[in-house]
């Protein structure tokens, strides 16, 4: 998938990956791989800024921990991020809906 198409969207999906629960940064990233079949594979240099733009805006909480040694940071959602995730649900139906009907199918 182009990385245009995702222009505008990558907050849903960061939010939707951390839906589940918390996860580690890489696993934020290849959550979201899997859960598209592998269509969608952000790169890490995109992943991580717009995670920690995420936990400035107080959508996700952030926390280290150690693990084999080596720190690692997770992240989950807030209260606003799951507020957000819903609107961002919202939205992308709206826009899914009119794109389709404007293509005709």
């Amino acid at each position: 998938m182009r990385a245009e198409a995702l222009k505008g969207h990558l907050d849903g999906l960061l939010l939707a990956a951390l839906e589940g629960g918390p996860r580690h940064g890489y696993a934020v990233k290849e959550a979201l791989r899997e859960s598209t079949g592998g269509r969608i594979d952000l790169p890490t240099g995109t992943v991580y800024p717009a995670l920690h733009r995420l936990e400035r805006a107080g959508l996700i909480a952030g926390s280290w921990s150690v693990v084999g040694g080596r720190r690692r940071r997770s992240y989950e959602l807030t209260g606003d991020g799951r507020t957000a995730l819903r609107g961002e649900r919202e939205s992308w139906q709206e826009f899914a809906s009119a794109v389709t009907a404007a293509m005709g199918s």
